[in-house]
């Protein structure tokens, strides 16, 4: 038997809710500490839990009971709206509350076995006829779930969110959700909208593939987990998926979107409805994202992984989290940028820079790239050869340049600088211009190293890979050791020989007359290539060295005896002034003979009287220096 009188509302009293109905209420629940003063006969009708409940509760006592609810789903406000249903009440359903009405039913157990069209069928029918069929309130069903996933899972509402949104972001999305449906099939063959069959010459826009980012962004990180993990099941490119996820994680790092700038683009959303972002642990967010994004390459990609580690070092995440950030920055090290490298040590550390992560990057790569270890040396002398021909001469460049950023750092010890240029194998660099280049800036920076320090970074210099310039500029540098100097000149004049000797080469070739060439096997014409150019001609060019020098030191030998003559003569000419003032005579007593100069047509010409070693490699002067000889 209901009330007597009908039941128009429900009002509030401070922290109690009353029934407007003419009799006294004789039950009492106590949800989330808020007073319900409700009747028995309109809950035991509808809800199987109050039933069971005030059935075990009922004894001698008399009055008002008095029961509690515990963790009931949505609190004392969806508790409302199940009362209201029960008091015929009509309730407005939407996609904010359908979910938490949905489990409020299950947990009051309003099934059809106490009432027909019960809370639980009404907000089933809803939820399947409306919510998962429609793409802004499936959204917005979701966001909702926060509180209630327990519940939600067991009923299916959150798998079944999930598998719907991956089905519509698979499919044409004019084919459902606003705005599209307020067009619905009414499009004429051309693309414009019809109106009433009439022709409004309006188009529907043309919708890009990442029109979901912005919508899913609004959900909490576990359901944007799930969201993602159901779209992978689904087949979804994962290239989308790293997008989304790319959008989330800008969305909601704020230190991300300072290295990412311009890369945020514009607001993607078909929905366009009022959401509130959710409340995200940055964390959390981060560990679950790094955990989700696929093996991708690319320049955006890399660089985006690159701001995850910053965000990652400052946020202190686990160290499983930071090594997968560091394995898969490395697998792509040769796709990163200098700016992207240079992260900020954030720890108790002295230097600047986070060099040992740099570190472990470019020990990924060389562990992910087949045969590196092995890859031949280029030649020394092959100086057009183009750094940036493959991965790893690519990255050599890149940690050359990386070392040249971090080597002003005073308290960068040189032990490290030793291990970023070692971590590299030797045939990485065809060119050993960049890490002469960072040294010289690490010695300008630390201008206390000791020679032996000095060396030792030296060593790792391949002179014969320094290109004309460089050796130019290292054989003027004040600041590298007297041993390297003399190294590198060294170097330089044997670069500069085997230059020369190759020219020389070529003319002797090309002078030589025609002689038949005998027809020889591949083997025998490579030995004969490999003697002619490399023992024959290091031991040509060392006797060659020899016989230069021999001369050089017999010259200066004969110069200083006939230097010590003149000096001699010299003496003997100061007593008389009549002598010193006689060209004739200086002339006759070194040896030369002065001719006279009969007209300009007639070349003036020093005899020597004796042979001398400069008479056989003088080459002729001009005129006026001639002139000049004979007038003295």
């Amino acid at each position: 038997m209901a009330p007597a009188g009908k039941v128009t509302g429900f009002y509030r009293e401070g922290n109690d809710w009353f029934c407007n109905a003419s009799l006294v209420s004789d039950v009492t629940l106590v949800v989330d500490g808020v007073n319900f003063h409700l009747h028995k006969f309109p809950l035991v009708s509808r809800c199987g839990r109050i039933a069971k409940i005030l059935e075990a509760a009922q004894g001698p006592h008399e009055g008002t009971l008095l029961t509690t609810l515990e963790d009931f789903p949505g609190g004392s406000d969806i508790f409302l709206v199940a009362v209201k249903f029960c008091y015929s009440i009509r309730v407005e359903y939407t996609p904010r509350n359908i979910v938490i009405i949905y489990c409020a039913a299950d947990y009051l157990e309003m099934t059809e076995e106490y009432g027909e069209d019960n809370l639980l069928l009404k907000a089933d029918a809803y939820f399947h006829k409306n919510t998962i069929r429609n793409w802004k309130d499936c959204i917005l069903a979701l966001q909702t779930c926060d509180p209630v996933i327990p519940r939600a899972d067991k009923l299916e509402i959150i798998s079944k969110c999930l598998n719907a949104l991956s089905v519509m972001v698979c499919t044409d999305p004019s084919l459902f959700g606003w705005p599209m449906l307020m067009y619905g099939s009414l499009q004429s063959p051309g693309g414009s909208i019809l109106w009433n069959g009439i022709n409004t010459g309006a188009r529907i826009q043309t919708i890009e593939s990442d029109w979901w980012f912005e919508d899913i962004s609004y959900l909490a990180v576990p359901l944007f987990q799930r969201l993602i993990q159901t779209m992978e099941a689904r087949g979804i490119r994962h290239e989308n998926l790293a997008g989304a996820m790319m959008y989330y994680c800008r969305k909601y790092l704020p230190g991300l979107g300072r290295w990412q700038s311009g890369q945020s683009g514009k607001t993607r959303t078909v929905a366009s409805f009022s959401m509130t972002p959710a409340a995200v642990d940055q964390k959390v967010l981060l560990e679950s994202v790094v955990n989700l994004l696929p093996e991708l390459k690319g320049k955006s990609f890399c660089r985006f992984l690159l701001g995850l580690l910053r965000v990652a070092l400052i946020l202190g995440v686990n160290h499983t989290c930071q090594d997968s950030l560091e394995r898969r920055i490395g697998m792509q090290l040769d796709l990163a940028s200098l700016d992207g490298l240079l992260i900020p040590s954030y720890s108790d550390s002295d230097t600047l820079y986070h060099t040992d992560c740099v570190e472990r990057m470019i020990l990924h790569f060389i562990s992910s790239e087949p045969g590196v270890a092995t890859t031949p040396a280029p030649s020394s002398f092959e100086i057009g050869t183009s750094p940036s021909s493959d991965p790893l001469r690519r990255v050599a460049k890149l940690v050359d340049s990386y070392i040249a950023e971090v080597a002003s750092d005073v308290n960068l010890k040189p032990g490290k600088i030793r291990s970023l240029a070692e971590a590299l194998p030797e045939s990485s660099r065809s060119l050993h211009d960049g890490l002469y280049r960072a040294i010289d800036i690490y010695f300008k920076a630390h201008p206390w190293l000791s020679d032996k320090e000095k060396e030792q970074l030296c060593n790792m210099i391949d002179f014969q890979k320094l290109s004309i310039d460089a050796c130019a500029h290292a054989s003027q540098n004040d600041r590298l050791p007297l041993r390297v100097v003399l190294q590198v000149l060294f170097f330089e004049q044997l670069q500069l020989r085997t230059a020369l000797a190759g020219c020389l080469h070529v003319l002797d070739t090309e002078s030589a007359p025609a002689a038949p060439v005998a027809v020889t096997g591949p083997t025998d014409m490579a030995g004969q290539i490999v003697q002619r150019d490399g023992w024959v001609t290091v031991v040509r060019e060392n006797q060659g060295l020899k016989v230069d020098l021999e001369r050089m030191k017999s010259r200066v030998g004969e110069l200083e005896e006939e230097f010590s003559k003149i000096k001699q003569e010299m003496r003997k000419v100061t007593k008389s002034h009549s002598y010193l003032s006689s060209p004739r005579f200086l002339a006759r007593r070194i040896g030369c003979k002065l001719l006279p100069q009969s007209s300009d047509t007639q070349p003036d010409v020093v005899e020597s009287t004796g042979p001398t070693p400069r008479s056989s490699i003088e080459q002729p002067r001009s005129s006026r220096h001639r002139k000049s000889s004979s007038l003295f």
